[in-house]
């Protein structure tokens, strides 16, 4: 484990007012979002897809490091320039979504445990060999009647130090994503209280195995109302319940906190970053930025719509979206400029 390396990494990642792309969807919800744009289903317009999100001109702007999935690591331009390859030029770090999607847990069906832990440290070695620098390990919790148990917390709690204790061993830096799902209808004082416990056994299991937690990024979601509960909290709400909840649970020596959005809106998830640096800038021990996929993307795709001629049009939309999140990091940002 070279530790100096590992602190570059994370540093690197979370310098100035930039954030992570994660473009790292699976093939099924990769396909789903494609058909419901009336996109081919195919790894041809998936290549083309990562290839205009690669190739938007000034992405680096605004994004610092962007998560590949396993299939976009080996793709290539049209000009048969490897992903990988363009974003190094581009000055974004290339990282690895490395686990492998999730299974009902025994005894548990309502709750998911997530698969990948076998042969992680060869795959490991061998995108480390390719070019990434990070990697990402998604799990997830689920808020229900009687929900999440204790020991769904701990499995995926333990499965996610297993990961980052391995990714670190080949001079990864791990994005550990213990995400509370939005799904259901609680409140936001539940999403609290379930985010807080899932963090901190998170944090528990973590030294236990040794993980280095400077060279770490945690990817929480942030702390807000089910979806289903018709409550509409305010920015003020989400973001002073997201920080003190971090403040609560996140060691200061972490190397970063990067949030996912979790099925927020762009404009959503956008002004929530924003409110959170306007309100504790100057109480954060931790970086505080944004691991956005389809909040950035979105509505990118739904301009792209898989035709060649609204490449130009979707690679606009899609730097804007990065670059409006930038602005939210920052404390910039107003509503009165975004679409």
């Amino acid at each position: 484990m070279n530790t100096e390396e590992l602190i570059q990494t994370a540093a690197a990642l979370m310098a100035g007012d930039k954030g992570l792309l994660a473009m790292d969807e699976s093939l099924s919800t990769c396909n789903k979002r494609f058909a419901e744009a009336g996109i081919p289903q195919t790894e041809e317009y998936r290549r083309k897809y990562r290839q205009l999100i690669v190739t938007t001109p000034g992405l680096n702007e605004s994004i610092s490091g962007a998560i590949l999935f396993d299939e976009t690591i080996y793709q290539s331009t049209d000009d048969g320039v490897l992903f990988i390859d363009v974003l190094h030029k581009a000055g974004i770090i290339p990282g690895i979504k490395v686990d492998e999607g999730t299974v009902d847990m025994p005894g548990s069906p309502k709750e998911k445990i997530t698969n990948g832990l076998d042969g992680l440290d060869i795959r490991l070695n061998n995108y480390y060999g390719l070019g990434a620098r990070f990697a990402k390990w998604r799990a997830v919790i689920t808020i229900g009647d009687g929900l999440p148990t204790t020991a769904n917390i701990k499995a995926n709690a333990e499965a996610l130090a297993k990961y980052a204790r391995l990714c670190q061993e080949d001079d990864i830096v791990p994005i550990v994503e213990p995400e509370v799902l939005m799904d259901g209808d609680h409140t936001i004082d539940r999403c609290y209280e379930v985010t807080g416990a899932t963090i901190k056994e998170l944090f528990i299991q973590l030294k236990a195995q040794g993980v280095f937690l400077p060279g770490l990024i945690l990817k929480p979601n942030m702390v807000i109302a089910g979806e289903d509960s018709k409550i509409n909290n305010s920015t003020d709400e989400v973001a002073k319940a997201t920080v003190n909840c971090l403040l609560a649970s996140v060691p200061a020596e972490v190397g970063g906190i990067a949030f996912l959005s979790g099925g927020q809106s762009p404009q959503e998830a956008t002004r929530h970053l924003h409110e959170m640096h306007v309100l504790f800038r100057d109480k954060l021990p931790w970086p505080l930025t944004f691991s956005f996929a389809r909040a950035i993307q979105q509505p990118a795709l739904d301009i792209w719509k898989g035709k060649d001629e609204n490449v130009e049009a979707a690679q606009q939309m899609l730097a804007f979206r990065a670059s409006m999140d930038s602005a939210a990091r920052a404390g910039r940002y107003s509503v009165d400029i975004d679409i």
